[in-house]
């Protein structure tokens, strides 16, 4: 049994009907050649419903007080966990388009996972045309982030596409062959705090700890206020009410598509920007076409919350390290290319305050700033005080085709957490040679969310031809 962190139980208080509060995705795979469709499927189905030897959080079931979410939240192992339940199969209608796919997605994504049992589910997606097949995994986020959920399917895939595993990527045996590719962390020794020194160094720590986020809120609230901050771009001020900003119901809509990875880092990089700066870029122009459509956009630059992790690149197990910047999507330019260029400074300048703090400062930081936006999530009143326009995340994926047990990956599609007040989430997956956009939205605030996918291509095209380069 052990105890979850306080951070991570965050994610189940502020869990509604409404607000499902789970992470996952959509993985697309092409079968082998000469490997018979059906046999393959129920053989992947057998090996993801193995009993023995999952790993923990795979493993584990809540166990609460009397005080329920409220109190302390232990996860102790699950003795008569449910295989079949966990691990389900679904074929599409004909004609089994990726249409199809994300509908059924969307049904999906839309459910609220059983507390009572361990909380993630697998469905193994067949019916697709081309001999393509498809997995839709979720898992709550008090459990794992977007970091670790990509962690979990790299160690379920293989670069080799001669490679089998008889085993499953939930267990333990998947988990400490995954670990073997990181080298072994240095821990420090623990001093005694009977050593003058080491109570010197502690409370030096702590000094530190205190200094560095009371700068960091200092520079905040002058933002905040309009007294300087250095460029830096806060929530709620200034923040407009659109569409996007209602208090969202539990339906979900669910589409995703793939680009270049080359031509998104190359319209980037046309901008001396990063590969999340040109993805800011697309997404600031699609939204601005999409409140166009709907004869909506506002006189005041939408903004965007933008998780970035900071866990180290050997931390497998943590389930949350993330902490969150505020980017300036400057939806109110008609120019790309001014556009990027706002964009870019409301970046730099979250970066530049980041930089300056420790990890663990960054934690205490992230945790102060976002509390205002659980207590309005709480009471349902986001829509009224939105603290931002959307959540755009970007997650780095593989580098490399992989593939799981022959079948080669050609997606890694994310589907994430719309909340109150921000109706549409935005993830990215590098994978190889594309990066893969998942909009996850609720069904009734954001009705034509499939328009996204068009206006982002229209928004690419845009800062290509502004930079006076020609798209791939």
């Amino acid at each position: 049994m052990r105890l979850m962190p306080i951070s991570d139980a965050m994610f189940l208080v502020g869990e509604t009907r409404e607000m499902p509060m789970h992470v996952g995705g959509v993985n697309l795979y092409t079968l082998p050649d000469k490997v018979d469709e059906t046999e393959w499927l129920n053989e992947q189905l057998a090996i993801l419903r193995q009993s023995e030897g999952l790993r923990r959080p795979f493993s584990e079931v809540l166990k609460l007080t009397p005080l329920g979410q409220y109190g302390p939240i232990r996860l102790e192992p699950d003795r008569e966990i449910d295989m079949h339940y966990h691990v389900r199969s679904a074929a599409l209608p004909k004609p089994g388009r990726y249409r199809e796919m994300f509908e059924l997605v969307s049904r999906l994504h839309g459910t609220l996972l059983d507390r009572t049992r361990p909380m993630w589910e697998i469905t193994l997606i067949s019916g697709l045309p081309d001999r393509q097949i498809a997995t839709y995994f979720k898992i709550h986020h008090a459990l794992m982030d977007g970091a670790g959920s990509m962690h979990f399917t790299n160690a379920m895939l293989s670069a080799d596409p001669k490679e089998k595993r008889s085993y499953s990527p939930m267990s333990v045996e998947a988990y400490e062959a995954y670990k073997r590719k990181f080298p072994t962390p240095r821990k420090a020794p623990t001093p005694s705090l009977m050593d003058l020194k080491a109570i010197g160094s502690f409370l030096k720590e702590q000094w530190g700890n205190s200094v560095g986020v009371t700068k960091a809120l200092n520079q905040y609230g002058a933002a905040m206020l309009g007294l300087g901050g250095d460029g830096l771009t806060t929530p709620w001020a200034g923040v407009p009410r659109t569409s996007f900003n209602r208090n969202i119901t539990g339906a979900r809509r669910f589409v995703a598509q793939s680009w270049s990875l080359d031509r998104v880092r190359a319209m980037g990089k046309a901008y001396d920007g990063t590969i999340n700066d040109a993805v800011l870029g697309m997404c600031a122009g699609a939204m601005r076409k999409y409140l166009q459509s709907l004869n909506e956009l506002p006189d005041k630059p939408l903004k965007a919350m933008a998780p970035v992790s900071i866990r180290p690149k050997d931390d497998v197990d943590s389930a949350n390290s993330v902490a969150a910047v505020t980017a300036n999507l400057a939806t109110n330019i008609d120019d790309p290319a001014e556009r990027m260029a706002a964009i870019q400074a409301s970046m730099n300048a979250a970066k530049a305050q980041l930089r300056e703090m420790t990890a663990q400062q960054i934690q205490i930081y992230t945790a102060i700033t976002q509390m205002p936006q659980m207590l309005t999530a709480l009471t349902r009143t986001a829509d009224k005080f939105p603290a931002y326009s959307v959540t755009i995340s970007n997650v780095p994926g593989p580098r490399e085709q992989l593939y799981w047990n022959g079948a080669r990956l050609d997606g890694m599609y994310p589907a994430s957490i719309p909340v109150d007040g921000m109706a549409m989430n935005i993830t990215q997956v590098s994978n190889n040679k594309n990066i893969d956009f998942g909009i996850t939205a609720c069904r009734r605030s954001v009705p034509h969310a499939q328009r996204m996918i068009d206006y982002l291509e229209e928004a690419l095209v845009e800062l290509e031809q502004a930079a006076g380069i020609k798209g791939k």
